[in-house]
Parts: C-alpha cells; sequence; structure tokens
C-alpha cells in the first residue's frame, strides 16, 4: 500500500516542480519584456523598416531609369562612338590593336578544353592576339592536361603561351597580375579576361574592341553572362533569377547613368592603360575585379556595359559550392567598402554626386543593407513580433513594400515568375549565410580573405544532361549539418507555434513555410529535378 502511494505522488510532485519552473519562466519574461526586450525590438523593428525604405527607394530609382533607357532607346552605340575596325593597305595588320586574352584557371579538368579552345576560336588578326594561359593547377595531372592542350593548339598556329609560377599568392589576382609582367604584354593595348568555364563568341572582340579603340575615355566594357545550365535544377534556375536582375537592372543603370559598375572579374575587356593607372591587381579582398574598377572609376575612367553580347558560361550546380561563391561575393564587397570608404570620400577627380553613388548606392545598400534586412528584418524580427505582441510593424513594412521589391527583382526573369515563392524562400534562406559573410568583411574577422574555387563541371554536364535517365525528384544530403540554418529553422517553427496557440499576427503559415526552407538548407538537401518553364 506504502508503495503504490509513493508511486502516484511521485508524479504529482513532478507536475509541481514543472508547474512551479514555468511559473518562474514566466515571471522572469514579464520582468524583463517590457523595460527590456520590448524598447529593443521596437527600434530594431524602426532599424529594420529604414533599411528597407533604402532598399525599396534604390529598386524603384533602378526601374524608372531602366524603363527610361528602354523607352528613349540609349543603346552604347547613341552614347559612345561605335564603328567598325577597317583594314590599312599601308599598315596591314599593324592597324589592328595588339589583344591580350587571359585564362586563369586551378584544377579545371571539365573545362579547360572548352575554354582554351573558345579564346583560341576567337575571330582577330593572328599576329595581333596573344593567349595567356594563367595555370595555377596543383593536380600534376590537370597541369600536363592543360599545357598539352596548349601544345596543341600552338601546333595550329595560334599564339598561345601557357604560364605557370610556383605558388598560389593572391590566388586569381596573383595570377592575373603575373600574367601582365611578361614582356609581350608591353606590346598589348587591350586584356580581355575570361574565367575556366567561359565561352566568347567568335566575333566578341569585334564588337567591344571598337568602343575601347573609338573613345579614349573608355576604360572597361564588360559583357553579360549567359548561363548554359539554367535548367539543370531548380537552384540554378533561382540563381539564373537574382543573377538576372544584376545584369539586367544594376549593370545597365551603373553604365547609363554614372558610366560606372562593378566589374565581374570575366567576360569583360580593359584597356591596359587604365588598368595600369589604377594600380593594377590587387589581392587585399577576394573581390579583385570590383577592387580594380573603384579604383579605376576613382581615376576618372568611364565603363561601358554591353547586355547584347553574351558569354557563355556555368552555374555552381551543388548547394557547397554555392555557398563557398556567395561568401565570397558577400564577404569582399563589404571588406572593399571597409577599406576603400574613405579614400572615395577624399578622392578629388569624381564629381560629390557619382561619390555618393559609389558609397551610399553601391556599397551600403545594395552590399550590405540588402543582406542584413532581408534575414535580420524577414528572419528574425518579424517572428519575433509574434512572442511580443506590444511591438507591432505596419501593414506597407511588413507586406506592400517587401512584394514591391520582390517584383521589381523578378522582372529580369519573365520565364520564372511561377518560381517567385521558390526563389523568396531560397533568398531568405541564403540571406543568413549572406549576412554572416558580410559580417566577417565590415569587421575583418577570420575567413575575411577565404577562397574557395568553384566547382564547374563542363563536360561532365553535357554528359548529364545527354543521358537519357527519367527526371524524377532527387535530394542530395550535404557533407554536414549546418547548424545556423538548423537554429533558425527552428525558432521559426517555435514562433509558428506560438501564433497559433497566443499570437494574433496569424504568420503562422509563412513561419512554417521558411522553418521547413532552413530545414532543408540546413541538412544540404537540394532538389535537381527540372521545373517547367
Amino acid at each position: 500500500m506504502d508503495r503504490l502511494s509513493s508511486t502516484t505522488v511521485l508524479p504529482d510532485a513532478f507536475q509541481g516542480a514543472r508547474d512551479d519552473i514555468t511559473t518562474q519562466f514566466g515571471f522572469i519574461w514579464d520582468q524583463i519584456k517590457l523595460p527590456l526586450v520590448v524598447p529593443m525590438l521596437r527600434i530594431t523593428v524602426f532599424l529594420c523598416l529604414a533599411m528597407s525604405l533604402m532598399l525599396f527607394v534604390e529598386r524603384v530609382y533602378m526601374a524608372v531609369v531602366i524603363t527610361l533607357v528602354k523607352l528613349f532607346g540609349r543603346k552604347p552605340e547613341k552614347r559612345y562612338k561605335w564603328e567598325p575596325l577597317k583594314d590599312d593597305l599601308e599598315l596591314g595588320n599593324s592597324a589592328y590593336p595588339m589583344v591580350l586574352v587571359q585564362i586563369p584557371m586551378y584544377n579545371e579538368r571539365e573545362v579547360y578544353q572548352l575554354s582554351i579552345g573558345a579564346a583560341c576560336g576567337l575571330s582577330w588578326p593572328s599576329d595581333r592576339i596573344i593567349i595567356q594561359v594563367l595555370d595555377d593547377s596543383t593536380d600534376p595531372t590537370i597541369k600536363a592536361l592543360v599545357e598539352l592542350e596548349c601544345q596543341r593548339w600552338a601546333s595550329k598556329g595560334i599564339n598561345i603561351r601557357y604560364e605557370v609560377r610556383d605558388n598560389r599568392n593572391g590566388y586569381k589576382a596573383g595570377a592575373l597580375k603575373e600574367g601582365m609582367k611578361h614582356s609581350y604584354v608591353k606590346h598589348c593595348d587591350y586584356v580581355a579576361i575570361f574565367d575556366a568555364d567561359f565561352q566568347p563568341e567568335p566575333d566578341f572582340l569585334w564588337r567591344t574592341i571598337p568602343f575601347l579603340a573609338h573613345n579614349p575615355e573608355l576604360a572597361l566594357v564588360q559583357a553579360r553572362w549567359k548561363f548554359v545550365n539554367s535548367d539543370e535544377c531548380l537552384m540554378t534556375r533561382m540563381q539564373e533569377m537574382s543573377l538576372d536582375y544584376h545584369f539586367t537592372v544594376e549593370q545597365e543603370v551603373g553604365s547609363s547613368t554614372y558610366a560606372f559598375f562593378g566589374f565581374n572579374g570575366t567576360a569583360g575587356v580593359w584597356r591596359i592603360e587604365a588598368l595600369n593607372e589604377a594600380g593594377g591587381w590587387k589581392d587585399r579582398t577576394t573581390v579583385e575585379d570590383m577592387d580594380l574598377a573603384v579604383r579605376a572609376s576613382l581615376k576618372g575612367w568611364k565603363f561601358l556595359y554591353l547586355g547584347k553580347i553574351q558569354v557563355k558560361n556555368e552555374l555552381p550546380s551543388t548547394l557547397k559550392a554555392y555557398r563557398f561563391q556567395q561568401h565570397r561575393w558577400s564577404c569582399g564587397p563589404a571588406n572593399l567598402f571597409r577599406k576603400m570608404a574613405m579614400e572615395i570620400v577624399r578622392n578629388k577627380k569624381v564629381s560629390l554626386w557619382k561619390k555618393v553613388h559609389v558609397i551610399y548606392s553601391f556599397f551600403f545598400v545594395r552590399k550590405v543593407v540588402a543582406h542584413l534586412v532581408t534575414f535580420v528584418f524577414y528572419c528574425m524580427v518579424l517572428p519575433a513580433t509574434v512572442l511580443v505582441p506590444e511591438v507591432v510593424v505596419p501593414k506597407w513594412g511588413a507586406v506592400y513594400i517587401p512584394s514591391i521589391i520582390t517584383l521589381l527583382n523578378a522582372v529580369g526573369t519573365p520565364r520564372s515568375l511561377h518560381l517567385m515563392v521558390f526563389w523568396i524562400l531560397f533568398e531568405n534562406c541564403m540571406s543568413l549565410h549572406r549576412t554572416k559573410a558580410t559580417i566577417i568583411g565590415l569587421l575583418e574577422a577570420s575567413r575575411v580573405n577565404e577562397w574557395v574555387v568553384t566547382e564547374k563541371l563542363g563536360d561532365a554536364l553535357k554528359a548529364k544532361a545527354a543521358a537519357k535517365a527519367p527526371k524524377k525528384p532527387r535530394f542530395r544530403i550535404g557533407e554536414r549539418i549546418h547548424l545556423l540554418e538548423l537554429g533558425v529553422g527552428f525558432y521559426l517553427f517555435f514562433c509558428g507555434c506560438y501564433d497559433v496557440l497566443f499570437g494574433k499576427n496569424h504568420y503562422f503559415i509563412f513561419l512554417y513555410i521558411q522553418a521547413i526552407a532552413f530545414f532543408i538548407i540546413a541538412f544540404g538537401y537540394v532538389g535537381t529535378f527540372v521545373p517547367n518553364s
């Protein structure tokens, strides 16, 4: 009987202890919520709304500019002198400028033949072009294959140089800088740069060089990227939507209004005089291309973007490769902003308006605010208002502005409008990774100069596409679980449950869906099915 009574009393004791702990937590929460949590959350909401307005104004401004550019037909041929280069009977081929084509590569087994073949296939007087393969490969087998490929093209009469170095100092910037030191480069007027997975059309130089030849104020002509594997999986479609907006709107607006934009690091032609005057390649950040562009702009040089010229290239098709790429693309600009902000302010060669554009619009809003507001506001602060009903987010900040920004971002890829919901979820999840990288860049913390070459598939991708296997949804599990995404997923799920039980905001459906998206990214599951166009 005593044993029975003890078993009945024990659960009651546990229940009492649990109720006591719950009461204590509730009491502590009530004590800190009003004096501490509510004011801090209101300040955070205010800051996030201010950043949202900055991003909204920037997007609307660019939409207006691009609309006017299209309406008034401000084509590059109307803004700058362009006419085809002509033969000169007296000078012969010497009438054409000398062009250097640089192809930096690192262990590019799958794409080295594609890139070298495309560069050697460029149409230009054979004695006025030099193909320079800058091979930093550490795999002896790949190194031998690349050298053999260069020898094969040399045997066909192509002026191709295979250059190697005994270290990888400075990564891509170091290779490009070393390549410019060779004696034969001194005779070159322009340098075209193509990454290892880029394949320019044969007439690329005939369409770009005349702009530089006839307009001495131009330092750079940038072409657009064309993605050969955008239909490979849902992840590549999401990337296409983001990058199409960059090329369709951001680059075009920068070229049309300020004659300045960030060099994309490839598929562009530089005037060597401008490159040298700007100080050449520097490896102080992981965005050596943007660094060079900003320095050249501060010297008074202008840039031109040619959206009609498209160069084939490949998007990262694995989550791991995409993560590393996005870390570099988010951390590098933030770190460059930290290093160059005062240099831009003190510069006397450019107008105040251009300084404001570079510091505020180009760097602060697009490279810092865009990442911070996406993660902090939509993934952290809005869910937190479910737990703290005393803080109210106005509908224009929670619904209208995000909707308009999303629609303006989606105009670059009309064929993917039906995938907009997936794109929003994907971008919100990746905003955590980008925000972390941005903070690392601003604080110049560890991993600030981390450089991991983006994996490319090339011929393997073609073979995969040619295989007549049934297209089934497949998933890959990542090498490790990403705890940050997992933690945010649980936080969103908890906020959704709290909203169902006690909340009045009715965000729970959005919170649940977003939580699932974070779980998918955390575990590395990436669907490889091809969505209908």
